[in-house]
Parts: C-alpha cells; sequence; structure tokens
C-alpha cells in the first residue's frame, strides 16, 4: 500500500502536468490513443515474458513519434489519425490476448489498475520517470505553452515546434506508461482530462489552472486508493470516480455563484 502511495502520488502529478497541454492544443484524444497503444506493449509483454511496464513504455514511446511524424510529413488531419492508431493497437491487442488465451489476472490489472501489482523496482522507474517528465515541463514550460496555445506564433517566437511536439508527446507517451499499473490503460486518459477540464471551469490563468488541475488529481488519487483499498475495488476507477465528483461538484459550485 506505501509502494501504491507513492507511486499513484507520482502518476497524480505526471498526469495533469501533460493533461493541460494536450487540452489547450485540443488533442485530449491522445492521452486514450496512446492509453490503448500501451496494451499493444502490456499483452506483447505478458505473451513473451518480460516486463509490461517496459513493454508499455517502448510501444507508447514508438506510437508517440509515428503520430508525429505522420501529422507532420504527411498531412494527414489530427483526430483521423488518432482514431487510426487507437482502432489499430486495439485490433493488435485483441489478437495478442486471443494468443495468449485469452485475460488473465495480470492483463486485467493493467486494464483498470491495481494497486497490489507494484514493486519496489518499479515504483523507484516511476519515480525516476516522474522527475525527468516534471524537469522537462518546468525547464521547458514557456516553449510548451506556445506550441500548444499557437503554433504560428511559436514559430515567430523562433521555437522549433517539430521539435519539441516530439518531445512532449514523448512526455505524454511516458506519463501513460508510468500510469498503467495505478490507474489502469482504459482510464488514464481520464486522470489526464478530467482534473483540468474541472480547473477550466474556474476560468483562471493558465498557470493557476495548472495548480488546481495538480490538486484535483492528487485528491482523487489518495482518495481512491484509499478506498480502493479498504473496499477492495479496482484502484483506477475509485480514481476516476472521485475526480468526476470533483468535476460535477465544481460544476454546481459554478452554477450557485451565477
Amino acid at each position: 500500500m506505501v509502494r501504491a502511495f507513492i507511486g499513484g502520488m507520482m502518476v497524480a502529478f505526471v498526469a495533469p502536468l501533460i493533461g493541460t497541454f494536450l487540452v489547450i492544443r485540443r488533442s485530449s484524444y491522445m492521452a486514450d490513443t496512446l492509453a490503448h497503444v500501451s496494451l499493444v506493449g502490456v499483452s506483447g509483454a505478458l505473451l513473451m515474458n518480460f516486463s509490461p511496464f517496459l513493454g508499455a513504455l517502448i510501444a507508447t514511446l514508438l506510437a508517440s513519434l509515428g503520430i508525429e511524424k505522420l501529422r507532420h510529413y504527411h498531412g494527414l488531419f489530427g483526430e483521423s489519425l488518432l482514431a487510426l492508431f487507437l482502432s489499430g493497437s486495439l485490433a493488435i491487442s485483441a489478437v495478442l490476448i486471443s494468443l495468449a488465451n485469452g485475460f488473465n489476472s495480470d492483463l486485467f490489472s493493467f486494464l483498470f489498475g491495481s494497486i497490489t501489482t507494484i514493486s519496489r523496482e518499479e515504483v523507484m522507474i516511476i519515480t525516476g520517470l516522474a522527475i525527468i517528465v516534471t524537469g522537462c515541463i518546468i525547464w521547458n514550460y514557456h516553449r510548451f505553452f506556445l506550441i500548444s496555445f499557437d503554433e504560428d506564433l511559436a514559430h515567430v517566437e523562433g521555437i522549433p515546434v517539430k521539435r519539441y511536439n516530439i518531445i512532449l508527446m514523448s512526455l505524454a507517451a511516458i506519463a501513460v506508461a508510468i500510469s498503467i499499473q495505478i490507474v489502469g490503460a482504459l482510464l488514464i486518459g481520464a486522470l489526464m482530462v478530467i482534473p483540468t477540464l474541472t480547473a477550466f471551469l474556474w476560468r483562471k490563468s493558465f498557470r493557476c489552472t495548472l495548480i488546481i488541475a495538480l490538486f484535483v488529481s492528487l485528491f482523487s488519487t489518495a482518495t481512491g486508493l484509499y478506498g480502493s483499498y479498504y473496499l477492495d475495488i479496482a484502484s483506477g476507477g475509485a480514481i476516476v470516480i472521485i475526480a468526476l465528483g470533483c468535476f460535477i461538484a465544481s460544476i454546481m459550485m459554478k452554477g450557485n455563484r451565477n
């Protein structure tokens, strides 16, 4: 449980950091796409008996690079391209799962999250990668904001947009990979997007929105992990339900003020 909380807090901190940039660039679907791509890595790793976490990391990184290359060099429309990767990854996952003779408990835990599957070594890896992602976001905060808000303006400012788009998508891939054991591949997109949408309801500056999203994510993850432990339910589902509750509460509070 201690390991789950440490890993969970790392995930809760990183997810909205990436999710906020994805939402303002209208690419929130990217989180779900990479999450489904991670299933290819997980199911392939379970089939070949090596680390599912490493499989998810490799699959999401390759997919993020592939999406960016196709988007820039072949002029494919963004949402259609994401749908292509999402449906394709689900098809490949289905084949790999059938080759592994269907679902098992390990795969189920990666789909919906499980606080019992995370090891000490994985906590150390998650913590290290979370620190790297956070450091990159802080160091390149202004550049990421500009390329997410207006790529043309970023070009005028002299920012190499393609390079920083690749970096941002790679960070999103890492965030997805480190999150699947806590939240689950099917729900990590929700943890990236819902706290950000909740923060946007308050109509603050971008920096304040990011802080509110972090608070909602940390609160949802801590409360959800606590509930999943004592109620013996999937950690990912519990976390996302709390996040949805925060979103609904924010709507109600804004409605009463108006």
